[in-house]
C-alpha cells in the first residue's frame, strides 16, 4: 500500500469525521448493521469444526442459532485454540492462524491465548478507527490528525510459538501484533513511540525512550491505561531536557495535544490527576477495547456512555446476569438476546461471536445499556471478580464510585485500591464476616484521612448503591467494613512481584476470596487509627 502524504491523510480524515458524523445522526442503523454481520459469521462458522459439531449451517437463522450452539468459556476452548497453535486448519475459523494475543484481563487472571485472524486484524483497524472518528465527530474537526498519536501500550515483540514445527505462529500482546500489521501511512504520520521502542519489555528502560524520543514531536494525542498515562505524565516532566520540562503540564510540553483516549478502567479515580497533568483543556476520549474484540466508543458526553461498534464485524450477545451461572453455562444459551432484545438499566454478560473464531464466547465482562437508540452502554464489572462471599453481590463499578465519592468529599486523591472479604475467626473474636478495603492515597492531602471514619463512609456510599449489602448490614450479616490505608508503593510492589508492572495491566478492584489481599498483607505497612 502507498504511502499518502500527510496532507492527503489530513483530508481523509475529514471527509471520513463527516461521512461518520451523518452516521452517527442515522437512527435505527445498529440492529440491521448486527444482522448484516450475523449473515455474514454463519457460514464462516459452518465450515469449521466447532460450528459442524454445534450443528451450524450456513443458512442458520438466529433463532436456530440460539438454540442450538451452546455459551462458551475459554477454558471449553482452549483444546481447540491448542490445536490451532499446531497449525491445524478449520478448527475454530476457516484456514490456519498464526498470531494469539496473549490476555489475563487482570493481574489475578490466567493467560489467555486468543486466536488473531486476519478478519480479526482488519476488525481491530476498521474499529480503531471509527473510535478516533467518533471522537472528531465529538470534537467537530479532524485536527488531531495533524499530529502524532502517543501509545502506551504493552511490549510489542513476539515469540515463536514452541514446537510447533513446521507450522509457525508467535504469541504477544495485541498492540504487538497490531503494530506488525499497521498500514504504512499509519506507522509514517502517526504512531509513536515507532516499532523500535514499542518492543521494549523493560517498563522504566521503555519510559526513558519514549520521553527521550518524543520530546520534540508535535504529539495531539495520547491513549492508553488511566494509571500508566499518569506515570507517563510524571516521567515526561521531570525527564525533559529542554525548558519545556518544567511545565505544569503536558500541554506545556505539546501544545497541540488535545485528546487523551483511555480504557480499560473506570476513569474516576484519575480523573482530577489526569486533567492536572495532561492539561485544562485536553479532551478525554473513552473507549473499551478487549484482546477479543472491540467493543464500543464514546460518541456523546461522559455520563450518555459508550456507543457499542455495531458494524465493525462482530456480533453481540447479552446474557441477563441474573440468569448467569457458570455451572449451568452450557444450556442458557436460549437465555442470551441479541442487540434488539436488550433493556435498558439491566445489567448483563457479554457474550461474543468474532471472525477469530469465538462463538458465543462470554467474555466476562459485565455491562448495563444506559440507552437503546442508539445503543451506549457502560461498564460495571467482571463476572468473575464480583464481591458475593457472604451474598452481597457488590460489583466493581459500585465499589469505585463508593470510594470516588468519600474521597472527593474529602479532597483526597486515590491511587489505588482493592477489597476482600474478611472472614469470622474464632482467634480474633470476629462473629460476622466484613469488608477489607485496601486503599492508597495520594500523600499531602490537607485533611488527613483516618480508616475508622472512611469506613464509615463507605460503608453508607455502598449501602446506599447496593440494596443487598444493606440487606446484609442492616440484618447482621456483615459487619462495618474495616479500611487499611497502605503506604505509597504497596501495590506498586505486589504488581511488580507478580511481574505485571507497566503497560497494559489493571489491578482487580475486588475478588471473593483473598488471592489479592492476602498478597498486599505480606508487603503492606498499614494505619488502622
Amino acid at each position: 500500500m502507498p504511502v499518502l502524504p500527510k496532507s492527503l491523510l489530513t483530508l481523509g480524515a475529514s471527509l471520513a469525521t463527516a461521512r461518520t458524523m451523518r452516521r452517527l445522526r442515522s437512527p435505527r442503523t445498529a440492529c440491521a448493521a448486527q444482522q448484516k454481520t450475523f449473515r455474514a459469521l454463519v457460514p464462516r462458522f459452518a465450515a469449521t469444526a466447532y460450528g459442524r459439531r454445534a450443528g451450524v449451517e450456513s443458512r442458520l437463522d438466529y433463532g436456530q442459532f440460539q438454540a442450538r450452539v451452546p455459551l462458551c468459556t475459554y477454558e471449553q476452548l482452549a483444546p481447540a485454540i491448542e490445536k490451532m497453535k499446531r497449525g491445524e486448519r478449520d478448527i475454530l475459523w476457516p484456514g490456519t492462524c498464526s498470531f494469539y494475543a496473549v490476555s489475563s484481563g487482570t493481574t489475578a487472571g490466567r493467560t489467555k491465548f486468543i486466536p488473531v485472524t486476519a478478519e480479526m486484524l482488519a476488525h481491530f483497524n476498521r474499529a480503531g478507527l471509527d473510535s478516533l472518528l467518533y471522537y472528531t465527530a465529538r470534537a467537530g474537526h479532524a485536527g488531531v490528525f495533524r499530529g502524532r498519536h502517543l501509545f502506551l501500550g504493552g511490549a510489542t515483540g513476539l515469540a515463536p510459538i514452541p514446537d510447533v514445527e513446521p507450522f509457525v505462529a508467535y504469541t504477544g500482546d495485541l498492540s504487538g501484533i497490531a503494530a506488525l500489521n499497521m498500514p504504512r501511512t499509519v506507522e509514517r504520520h502517526l504512531y509513536e513511540p515507532g516499532l523500535d521502542i514499542a518492543q521494549i519489555a523493560d517498563w522504566p528502560q521503555k519510559l526513558a525512550a519514549i520521553v527521550q524520543r518524543t520530546q520534540g514531536l508535535d504529539i495531539s494525542l495520547v491513549a492508553g491505561i488511566p494509571s500508566w498515562l499518569l506515570i507517563l505524565a510524571e516521567a515526561m516532566r521531570e525527564g525533559t531536557a529542554t525548558g519545556k520540562a518544567r511545565a505544569i503540564n503536558l500541554q506545556g510540553l505539546w501544545p497541540n495535544l488535545e485528546c487523551l483516549i483511555h480504557g480499560g478502567v473506570p476513569l474516576a479515580p484519575f480523573q482530577e490527576d489526569l486533567r492536572r497533568a495532561f492539561g485544562p483543556t485536553v479532551n478525554f476520549h473513552e473507549v473499551y477495547p478487549a484482546s477479543e474484540g472491540f467493543i464500543a466508543a464514546q460518541d456523546a458526553t461522559p455520563g450518555e456512555g459508550l456507543r457499542l461498534m455495531t458494524q465493525a464485524g462482530l456480533f453481540f450477545e447479552f446474557l441477563p446476569l441474573a440468569d448467569y451461572d457458570p455451572a449451568r453455562l452450557a444450556t442458557l444459551g436460549p437465555k442470551a438476546v441479541p442487540l434488539e432484545g436488550v433493556a435498558t438499566g439491566v445489567d448483563y454478560a457479554l457474550v461474543l461471536t468474532t471472525p477469530g473464531g469465538l462463538c458465543r464466547y462470554v467474555l466476562g465482562d459485565v455491562v448495563r445499556f444506559v440507552s437503546t437508540e442508539p445503543p451506549r452502554l457502560i461498564y460495571v464489572g467482571r463476572t468473575k471478580l464480583q464481591l458475593s462471599a457472604f451474598g452481597e453481590h457488590v460489583i466493581e463499578k459500585e465499589l469505585t464510585d463508593s470510594v470516588v465519592a468519600v474521597a472527593q468529599a474529602h479532597g483526597w486523591t486515590i491511587v489505588n485500591f482493592h477489597v476482600a472479604p474478611l472472614f469470622a475467626t474464632s482467634l480474633t473474636g470476629q462473629t460476622r464476616g466484613r469488608h477489607e478495603w485496601w486503599i492508597e492515597l495520594r500523600p499531602g492531602t490537607a485533611q488527613t484521612p483516618i480508616g475508622t471514619a472512611m469506613a464509615t463512609e463507605l460503608d453508607a456510599q455502598l449501602m446506599a448503591r447496593n440494596d443487598d449489602y444493606e440487606a446484609k448490614r442492616k440484618g447482621g450479616g456483615l459487619d462495618l467494613p474495616v479500611v487499611r490505608l497502605v503506604m505509597p508503593g504497596v501495590f506498586e510492589h505486589w504488581m511488580r512481584h507478580q511481574g505485571k508492572w507497566g503497560g497494559q495491566n489493571k489491578m482487580p478492584r475486588c475478588r471473593s476470596d483473598r488471592a489479592v489481599a492476602d498478597g498486599l498483607a505480606q508487603v503492606a505497612r498499614f494505619n488502622d487509627a
